[in-house]
């Protein structure tokens, strides 16, 4: 009975020990992730070459910096946009659609495929923006940069 009490109560330390052990060396299995934020104000005066259109609009983009996708909000004043797309350009220069979005209702929500390495490279250097079409305006009538913002998150 006294080697049955005695094996009991070790047993019971040694659970009672290796129960307390401390969480801080396991890491967290969902880790905040990584958000990088781009913001765009588009206005005709944006445009390359300039125009006189009054209407304006906003974008944020919200780059996941684990999962290269981004997700975007566009808003915007225009009645009866032709198209819209993210472009890759620096400031005051044109460029190539990158990617078309698939709604023109303000406001847009598009949400990316994986981006390369080369276009997220892109996106940091702020050498992309945002250009909503029209039929007064064909190659553009407002027009915004994606510029870098914050970066938030990536902890525990």
């Amino acid at each position: 009975m006294k080697h049955l009490f005695r094996f009991s109560a070790i047993l019971i330390i040694f659970f009672g020990i290796t129960s307390c052990s401390n969480d801080y060396n396991n890491p967290n299995p969902n880790p905040t992730p990584s958000i990088t934020t781009f913001n765009a104000t588009l206005d005709g005066a944006s445009e390359a070459p300039a125009n006189s259109s009054t209407a304006t609009g906003s974008a944020t983009l919200s780059f996941n910096n684990t999962t290269k996708i981004f997700s975007i909000s566009v808003t915007h004043s225009i009645a009866s946009p032709t198209g819209g797309h993210i472009h890759m350009g620096a400031i005051g220069v044109s460029g190539g659609v990158i990617f078309p979005f698939t709604t023109l209702v303000s406001p847009i929500s598009f949400t990316s495929p994986a981006l390369t390495a080369a276009q997220e490279a892109d996106l940091k250097a702020n050498l992309y923006y945002v250009n909503i079409h029209t039929a007064a305006f064909p190659n553009g009538e407002i027009r915004g940069q994606l510029i870098k913002g914050t970066t938030s998150g990536g902890g525990y």
